[in-house]
Formats: C-alpha cells, structure tokens, sequence
C-alpha cells in the first residue's frame, strides 16, 4: 500500500488554532451567571453554547483540513461532514445541561469534560469519513493518544472554568479547551495516512474544497462576531457594568434594607437582610437561613457575597456567609471555630482556619454579641 505525501499550510493551521480559541471563549462566556436567569432564558444560553463550542470544533477541524495538501484532488461528502457538525454540538449540548441542570460536583465536572473530549474525537472521526477519491488510513496509537489527550485537556478545562466563575477562569478554561481540540485533530493526523481510491460510495453530494471554504468561512465569521459580542462584557467600564452599579446605589435610597429573593414551597418571597442568621452554598445555588427557617435562594454563593459583605456580613469560610449581629456567641476549637446564634436550636456556622482572625476581632467589636468560650 502506497500512502500519499502529505503537508499543512501553516497559515490554515494558525487559522485553525484562533477558531478554536475564539469558539471556546464564546461558549464559556455564554454560560455564566446562568443561576440568575430563569428556565428559559437558560436554555436558549445553553443552546447558543452548544453550537458555539460544537461548531467551533468543527470549524477548527475543516480550516485544518483545507490546510492539508495532497498531490490528488479530493472531495467531500457534504452529508457526512454535515453530521460531524451535528454530532459535535449535540455532545457539547448533553455535556452543558449536565452542568447546568444537575448538582455540580467534581464527578459531574469530569463526566462533562470526558463528554466532550470524546465527542471531539468522534467529530473528527465522522468528518475523515467524508473524504473521496482518498482514503484515511489510522493506527491505534494514534487514536488513543488522541483520545487521551482529548479527556484529559477537555476535563482540565472544564475543572478550571466552572470550578470558580471569575473571568481568569473562564480565559484559562478557554486555552484548556482551544487545546484539547487541535491537540485531537493534529494528534489524530500524526497518526493518519492516505492513500487513493479511484472512486468511493458517496453517502450524499459531493463538496468540493471551495465549497466547503465558504461554508467554513462563514462559521467563523459567526464565532467570531459572537466573540466580540460576549467580549463587551468583559471591559472596564462597560454599560452593563455602569447599570449593576447604578441599580444597587438607587436601590438603597428607596429602601435600604436589602430583600433577598428566595422560595418557599414553589412561591417566591423576599427576605430582609437584617433578619439573617447565615448564609450556605449548595451547589451553584444557595440556602438561607433564619430563626425561623431555611429557605432556597438561587444566588450563587459569589453573588451573595458580593451583595451581602457590603452589608457588613463576614464571610466565616468559603461556603458561608454570616449576620455578625445574629451571632450569640463564638467558640474556638483549636484553629477552627463556630458561630452559634442561638439555644433554640439554630444551626451553627464554621468558621475556617484562615477567616479566624478577622471573625474573632470583628465579633469582639459587637458589643454584646459574643462571649468568650
């Protein structure tokens, strides 16, 4: 078996890189502060997500392939390479509502991630076979290393993005998953061969290179202009970022007390600030507790901590936030310690090793409010 001389334009390669860079940062931005939006305005974030990533895998590994150059002309089967589009925004779509309809965990974050790295691996897998008058030749060492390589990069990227939802995050998570996917093309190449067929069994029309350069073309444009777009809001000073902190300032001239929205058995209601005991994360959302009762709240701990420290809650560790006016008394347990508020049977709040110091003297500044243990 003869196999066919093979190069890259390094240009289309470069190209390639940048596609899936912009298409990871696009998805990611997409999907933040989603805990904030309502069912639907969920799931349509989550869908143009979908086809942002998907796409953006799939727009990565055809600029790539119009780089390749072979000494025969070659086709493409359009329907083909139009189910490997399908099949990468799909998986990306299963891996996203797992993210951000379930509880987040560190299992969910490593399933999502080997999700998607294996749906890279089976878009590349399902574009190669839309080749004609050339035949792709594979080893098993090539698509293992790929395939590793894919999960490995993929579950990096998402542990990074969604394990704190800061912009760095998400900028580290993007470059984790800009190479996971050229890290499955250019792996999965090195280990592909060629050779040629005179004719093959076309599955739909044939496409030829032109054809599928507008195609590609005009993805890209998409991404990246819903990359400048999900940009605007990461600048200083942006409108939405003027609005989030003129709305609170005149918030608080109409009324000062902060009110909280919560659920109670399927009803939202509003609770004051100055009536909370604590404040704990569950999952991306959070629970709010009172003398009374505990209530849902879908703020994320962050946003809860953004708009609660100002109201001079400490933040005793990293999934609570605590009322130091409610606190009855603190006790210390070596270098740990506990906010009771108080005998009535009211959960406690732990207080980390690292915060010690400053719940210690801020509780102390309270007249009354605490004793010491």
């Amino acid at each position: 078996m003869e196999f066919l001389d093979v190069n890259h334009n390094s240009f289309l390669v470069v190209m390639s890189c940048i596609v899936a860079f912009a298409a990871g940062f696009t998805g990611l931005s997409l999907t933040r502060d989603l805990a904030s939006k309502n069912d639907f305005e969920k799931k349509m974030l989550i869908a143009l997500a979908s086809v942002a990533l998907g796409g953006g895998i799939w727009a990565m590994h055809f600029v790539a392939m119009l780089g390749l150059q072979m000494p025969i002309l070659f086709y493409y089967d359009a329907a083909i390479t139009l189910i490997s589009a399908l099949t990468a925004i799909l998986i990306v779509s299963a891996a996203l509502i797992l993210l951000h309809f379930t509880e987040r965990t560190t299992r969910t974050i490593v399933i999502s991630g080997a999700i998607v790295g294996s749906g890279i691996l089976a878009m590349h897998y399902i574009g190669m076979a839309g080749l004609e008058l050339c035949r792709a030749v594979y080893t098993t060492e090539g698509i293992v290393v790929s395939l590793l390589a894919a999960i490995v990069l993929c579950v990096v990227a998402f542990g990074i993005a969604y394990g704190e939802r800061t912009n760095k995050n998400i900028f580290l998570g993007t470059i984790g998953f800009a190479a996971a996917v050229a890290s499955v093309h250019f792996l999965a190449m090195a280990g592909t061969n060629f050779v040629a067929v005179p004719s093959g069994s076309e599955f739909g029309p044939l496409m030829s290179n032109e054809t599928l350069a507008l195609g590609v073309i005009f993805f890209s444009f998409m991404i990246f202009g819903a990359c400048l777009w999900v940009s605007i809001t990461y600048l200083p000073g942006s409108l939405d970022e003027q609005d989030a902190v003129e709305e609170p300032q005149e918030a608080e001239v109409i009324q000062p007390i902060l009110q909280i929205p919560c659920e109670r058995e399927g009803a939202k209601v509003f609770v004051a600030a100055d009536d909370v005991l604590f404040v704990r994360a569950d999952g991306h959302y959070t629970q709010i507790y009172t003398r009374a009762e505990r209530l849902f709240c879908a703020w994320p701990i962050t946003e809860a901590t953004k708009r609660l420290l100002p109201k001079g809650f400490l933040q005793t560790h990293r999934s609570y936030l605590v009322n130091p006016a409610k606190v009855a008394r603190f006790e210390r347990s070596k270098d740990k310690g506990i906010c009771i508020f108080d005998d009535d049977g009211s959960p406690s709040a732990p207080v980390s090793r690292s915060k010690l110091k400053i719940v210690q003297d801020t509780l102390a500044s309270q007249v009354g409010a605490i004793g010491a243990a």
